[in-house]
């Protein structure tokens, strides 16, 4: 089933609430993969119905022409949905989400001043705006995040705990191409030849992974820099603590040390990490 209205969204749900259904939700902007699927998967194991919602989300945007290219494959995401048993998609309109202009503001405090917030400003509190929304619209029991965008789903609990909004956030694995590529929507836009060199990210997490006993996260921090140089435009590549998602000076400074990356190959930006455990 396909629901582009709010009021439908909640009628059908508040028929299954009744006989104590548990609801599972997925939010995605669409562009789906094997990634958003395990997700899926994960909400299907755990939960009588399972809803997905596909929406790209403009106030999340810094770059409109960024906006503009985000790949919209409602057709092919639905079959993907319907082979994995999702229950119910929930495929609004701008108009449908924003009736009005949003104005809602979060203050996150440092969660949303590194890495991402640094580089994408504003951009963690229109994530925020979105999912809080629609987390109100589907009243879901739990919801299914993937561990690639880590500090997203850091916001995200921040923003549970703000709000009081009674929902269990289920973080799930990183899935991963065979050569380590974290699967992503973005993945679409590179290249025959970028294809293989986005790999290199992964390279550049698992040596610091390796290496930690021998460097310390400065050290690593420089030569994951250097060797991500050769193909990328690198914004950052930061060891932090997994919890504050502030940088560590000293291995001793956590006990969840976290390498998060975000670069530019050509057009494409991506971002992955790797826990360092």
């Amino acid at each position: 089933m396909i629901y582009n209205k709010i009021d439908d969204v909640q009628a059908f749900l508040k028929s299954q609430k009744i006989k104590n259904k548990s609801i599972g939700f997925v939010p995605t902007m669409g562009a789906l993969h094997q990634g958003h699927i395990s997700l899926v998967e994960a909400a299907k194991k755990n939960n009588d119905i399972v809803v997905v919602s596909i929406f790209v989300n403009p106030i999340q945007f810094n770059n409109p022409d960024d906006l503009k290219k985000y790949p919209r494959t409602l057709e092919e995401d639905s079959i993907m949905l319907k082979e994995a048993h999702c229950d119910l998609i929930f495929y609004p309109t701008v108009e449908e989400m924003y009736p009005e202009e949003a104005i809602k503001t979060y203050d996150f405090g440092e969660l949303e001043k590194v890495m991402e917030g640094a580089f994408r400003p504003g951009h963690f509190n229109g994530v925020a705006v979105v999912v809080k929304k629609l987390f109100d619209i589907i009243g879901a029991n739990n919801a299914y995040f993937g561990k690639k965008d880590f500090q997203q789903l850091a916001v995200i609990r921040k923003l549970v705990e703000l709000e009081k909004i009674p929902i269990n956030i289920i973080a799930c694995p990183t899935e991963r191409e065979a050569d380590g590529l974290a699967m992503s929507s973005r993945n679409r836009r590179l290249t025959p030849k970028e294809r293989p060199q986005a790999a290199e990210i992964f390279k550049a997490l698992t040596y610091v992974k390796n290496q930690r006993a021998q460097y310390s996260p400065q050290e690593l921090e420089k030569k994951a820099l250097e060797f991500l140089a050769k193909d990328f435009k690198a914004e950052y590549f930061q060891i932090v603590d997994g919890y504050s998602l502030q940088n560590i000076s000293s291995w001793d400074d956590t006990n969840y040390p976290v390498a998060c990356v975000a670069a530019h190959l050509g057009s494409v930006r991506l971002i992955d990490n790797l826990e360092l455990l």
